[in-house]
């Protein structure tokens, strides 16, 4: 028979036994009320997060609830006005401009309804915003470059450091930048001069660029003068957009165009009555030099024409926030004797 230690030895017995009954206290009970719960997966895939109480106080600023992005966007609030402002120019019968004439000289109808008038002023210095747009067709290779040179004699007549802003295109078969807005008018030589003629005439997608790309995302610090002067034949053969599309880009920019012909064969072609319809559905002119030194008398007066109109500031009877075109025709008292040229319309914003 087999005689254990802790029977010859009681004292060793009762040490082992006291430190069985240590070891077994330590431990966590496993009872069946109490089961060992095997660690969840999906949380041990997730990342920590924060396990505080929500007795007690925390010691950093509370968190608000998550937000989306858009909730953390400040909120825009947009107010539609009624008040239309409408830049004109008065002129005789034989094209003469007019200046010195009243408000009760005229009168507003907008959308064929008389509008009520807030405000009346001769105006010689708006700011500019001006787009000189060339055709670099091969069309008008013989006599690119001395319209170069009036239209660089232009750009430095008009434009006023700091004041005024100008821009240059030049088109063929697409429009191309090679001088963005600036008022500094050696750079607006410079991109002038980088115009080489060659390739077809996109005309109308150059004015809509123009008009949508430059003119309308450029800000204004106040009431602002908008104006494109074209220089083409008006022989569009590759735009992707008609000439009623350009037209209404130009409308809705608020721009006045000014259009000069490099047609020199003497009389009007169907391409000229193009540059007209252009021309007078903004509220500009058409000019027709046929001579060559007469392409820098055209620059002269549109320059002069900039510096000399009047503004108006009216409220329609019935405006309505509803996208829609709405006409503009403003007419002389003396109807018979004088003549007032003015966009011929704009679209109301949309809610």
């Amino acid at each position: 028979m087999l005689v254990f230690p802790a029977v010859r030895h009681p004292r060793f017995f009762h040490a082992i036994l006291a430190l069985a009954l240590c070891v077994a206290a330590s431990a966590p009970a496993q009872t069946a009320d109490n089961p060992p719960v095997a660690p969840d997966k999906a949380s041990q895939d997730k990342p920590s997060q924060d396990k505080a109480s929500p007795d007690k106080t925390p010691t950093a600023p509370a968190v608000p609830p998550a937000q989306s992005q858009d909730d953390q966007r400040p909120t825009t609030i947009r107010v539609f006005t009624n008040e239309v402002n409408v830049v004109f120019i008065v002129t005789d019968k034989h094209g003469k401009r007019i200046t010195g004439m009243k408000q009760n000289d005229f009168r507003v109808l907008d959308d064929n309804k008389p509008a009520e008038v807030r405000s009346f002023r001769s105006e010689a210095n708006l700011p500019l915003q001006v787009g000189l747009l060339v055709d670099a067709s091969n069309s008008v290779r013989d006599r690119f470059k001395f319209e170069q040179e009036s239209a660089i004699e232009f750009l430095n007549q008009t434009v006023r450091p700091r004041y005024d802003q100008a821009f240059v295109i030049g088109f063929d078969s697409t429009p191309e930048v090679t001088q963005d807005f600036t008022d500094n008018t050696e750079k607006l030589a410079h991109g002038v001069k980088e115009l080489r003629p060659g390739g077809g005439t996109a005309m109308f997608d150059a004015l809509y660029y123009a008009c949508r790309d430059k003119l309308m995302k450029q800000p204004q610090s106040g009431p602002t003068r908008r104006a494109i002067i074209l220089l083409s034949d008006g022989d569009d053969n590759q735009s992707h957009v008609t000439r009623e599309e350009a037209i209404e880009m130009a409308q809705r920019a608020e721009a006045i165009v000014y259009t000069i012909s490099t047609n020199i064969s003497g009389t009007k072609s169907k391409s000229d009555k193009v540059l007209e319809r252009i021309a007078d559905a903004t509220g500009g002119r058409a000019f027709f030099p046929f001579q060559l030194r007469n392409v820098a008398d055209a620059f002269a007066e549109i320059q002069e024409e900039l510096r000399s109109q009047y503004a108006v500031a009216y409220r329609p009877a019935d405006f309505k926030a509803d996208g829609h075109f709405r006409t503009i025709e403003i007419i002389a008292s003396d109807r018979k004797n004088f003549q007032v040229r003015a966009r011929r319309g704009y679209y109301a914003p949309s809610k």
